[in-house]
Formats: C-alpha cells, sequence, structure tokens
C-alpha cells in the first residue's frame, strides 16, 4: 500500500513552520493514541503514520530530503528501510512534543528555579486614613532567603553538587505505555543539586521563616477590597529564583458617624423639634472639620441635605463626592410636668385648626378611613 504523504498526513502545507508541525501532530496524538483507543487497529496505525511524519518533518535534514526525493529518497537513507530508525520509539518524539505540557525542562537543561510565593495581608483602616491616605507599619511572617548561606543551602565554605539522578536538569522521564511524561526529580525535588552539607541556620533549605516590618503607603481614597501590590516583598524564591509580591487587601473600619458608599459620604443629623419647625442653623461634622447646616422652617425628619464635595476623591480618580445630611427630628425626653402641660396646649391649638399643620397625619388618617369603609362594602 502506497504511503500518504507527509504534509497531508499532518494536514498542514509544505511551508508550515515548526511550531505548526508541532501543533497538528500534537492534535492528531491526542485524538489517536492507543491509550485512547483501546483495541482500535486503525487508529493505532494513523498513530503510527502520524508519528512517523512528525519524525521525518521535524528533521530539517530529513525533510529537506524529503521535499527533494519523497518516499524513495528517505528509503535509500535507511537503507531500504522503512518507518523509524531501529530503536527509536514513540516515546522519545511524543515526549519531546508534550515537554511543555507538562512543565518539563529538556534533557541537559540547567537546573530549575523556582519563584517565591505571593502573599496576601489583610490590613484594617480607619476611613480617615483610607480618605486622606497614610503610611502604615506592618509586620509580615514570610520565608526569606538564609542571609548565612545566601539561599544556596549549604554550609559556609561548601557548595551545593550537581544531582546524580537528574543530571543537573532538574527532571526525570517516566514511561506510561507509549508516553514518556517528564516530572520533577524525586532526589532533587527540581533543583537539580544535592547539598551534602547544610548550612546549619535553615537547615540546607536556603530559607528561613522571618517576621519582617514593612511600610506601606496608603493611597487616599482607597476602600475595601482594593489591594495593594509590593514587588518582591512575598517569600524567597528557591535555587535563585525571584521573590514573590505581597498583596495587601484593604478593609475599612466602619465608622461612628459616616457611612460610605463608594465616592459619597452619609450622616444622621439630629435637629430639635424646635429648629425642624421655625428652622436654623446646625452644625454638621465633615472628615475636614465642621461646617453649618441651615434648616428651613418646617423640615420634616428624614429630609435630606446634600453637602457638595465633602465626600471621598476616588484613588482611580474623577470628581470628589459629596456628604449626604439627613435630619431626623428628635423627640424631647424627660419633659417636667409644666412642659408636658405646655405640649397639650400646644396640641389642643393645632387641632382647633382641623389638621391644617399636620397634613401628613391628616392625611394617613383619611387613608385608612377609605380603606376599611371600601372593605366594608
Amino acid at each position: 500500500m502506497a504511503k500518504r504523504d507527509y504534509y497531508q498526513v499532518l494536514d498542514v502545507a509544505r511551508d508550515a513552520s515548526e511550531a505548526d508541525l508541532k501543533k497538528a501532530y500534537r492534535r492528531l496524538a491526542m485524538k489517536l493514541h492507543p491509550d485512547r483507543n483501546p483495541d482500535d487497529k486503525a487508529a493505532e496505525e494513523q498513530f503510527k503514520e502520524a508519528k512517523e511524519a512528525y519524525e521525518v518533518l521535524s528533521d530539517p535534514a530529513k525533510r529537506a530530503t524529503y521535499d527533494q526525493l519523497g518516499h524513495a529518497g528517505l528509503d535509500q537513507q535507511r537503507g531500504g528501510g522503512a518507518g523509524m530508525h531501529p530503536g527509536e520509539g514513540f516515546g522519545d518524539i511524543f515526549g519531546d512534543v508534550f515537554g511543555d505540557i507538562f512543565g518539563g525542562a529538556r534533557r541537559g537543561g540547567r537546573s530549575q528555579v523556582f519563584r517565591g510565593a505571593d502573599l496576601r495581608y489583610e490590613l484594617e483602616l480607619d476611613l480617615n486614613q483610607a480618605v486622606f491616605g497614610a503610611a502604615v507599619e506592618i509586620d509580615v511572617p514570610k520565608l526569606c532567603e538564609c542571609e548565612t548561606c545566601k539561599g544556596t543551602g549549604a554550609a559556609k565554605g561548601s557548595n551545593p553538587i550537581q544531582c546524580d539522578t537528574c543530571h543537573g536538569s532538574g527532571q526525570v522521564r517516566v514511561s506510561q505505555g507509549f508516553f514518556q511524561l517528564q516530572q520533577a526529580c524525586p532526589r532533587c525535588r527540581g533543583s537539580g543539586r544535592i547539598v551534602k552539607n547544610p548550612c546549619d541556620t535553615c537547615l540546607g533549605q536556603g530559607r528561613v521563616r522571618r517576621t519582617r516590618k514593612l511600610s506601606v503607603k496608603i493611597p487616599a481614597g482607597v476602600d475595601t477590597g482594593d489591594r495593594i501590590r509590593l514587588s518582591g516583598e512575598g517569600e524567597a524564591g528557591r535555587n535563585g529564583g525571584p521573590a514573590g509580591d505581597l498583596y495587601v487587601e484593604v478593609h475599612v473600619r466602619a465608622h461612628e458617624i459616616f457611612e460610605r458608599d463608594a465616592e459619597h459620604l452619609s450622616c444622621e443629623v439630629p435637629v430639635s423639634f424646635v429648629t425642624a419647625s421655625l428652622g436654623g442653623t446646625v452644625v454638621v461634622p465633615t472628615l475636614e472639620g465642621q461646617v453649618s447646616l441651615k434648616i428651613p422652617p418646617e423640615s420634616q425628619s428624614g429630609r435630606v441635605f446634600r453637602l457638595r464635595d465633602k465626600g471621598v476623591k476616588p484613588v482611580r480618580g474623577g470628581a470628589r463626592g459629596d456628604l449626604f445630611c439627613k435630619v431626623m427630628v428628635e423627640t424631647p425626653v424627660k419633659l417636667s410636668s409644666e412642659q408636658k402641660e405646655l405640649l397639650r396646649k400646644f396640641e389642643a391649638s393645632l387641632k382647633a385648626d382641623n389638621g391644617r399643620h399636620t397634613p401628613r397625619e391628616e392625611g394617613f388618617f383619611e387613608g385608612v378611613k377609605r380603606f376599611f369603609t371600601g372593605a366594608e362594602s
């Protein structure tokens, strides 16, 4: 049976790049591998065909011969044989193609370095600190580079040696049927090096746990949920790898007066019965000091007054927010007998005007009356 064109087998153009070839082969290998198609002879033959095509086209010299002379040229190079060279197996090429999927390093490659872990720190702030910004010192427990051995893990006067299992690559190959997978060397744990004489301070780990004091600059306008990234302040890397980052997550404490909603603030302002009735001026707190708020006559409890630009300047830019003051008319307490009698006379004078002074009260009871009258009918 005549062999199919290798480019047709992989379904690529004749000028396909090495990356295109690898991508096409990987797709076919995943689809046709015998482990995924047990007892399917057709799939197994197609897998072998794709393997052979990739083995030829991924080799520049073989590809040049094939492009010039076709299958016959390759057969002459092999002494009339077909398929892969003696001793070659599916695992070698399959491992090379899929090594990057499993995080493997090539044979003969340098030992691996590992970036330190990122850390998270939850920081509680007062409202004033969040609104205006602040410099805050925090204590962060983390793995730091050992100062005695400078992160090598070896005692003073000695150095780590190359791992004799992975020969310094940090990776070993493991065969699973047709697959050859790369994984971290179990002896050196992927570092490619063995510490024969461990450092007394870190016991060969190259890192020790320390609590570091850091100064965090809080930008003005932050809010709960915002994160501040401190580059390189996470845990130290291993085998010469870079340190991770520290993410400071902001939580703003509840304030006794103000509530915050993004860039806006709100508060409740108690107003006396007389001031609400006759009008007047009350002192209102803001984050920058006290201001006077004019209360117009006949102001009802729950009315909201807006003080522009007395809120928060957002950390990401934009207009400053406002302060919303909600008037709460305060009922007098601990009245004397004389005061109670004056209030009764005052109420009687209001009723003498047939509810003209309490429209909401009169309207409410009229609505109640209509409701029950309608229900009875």
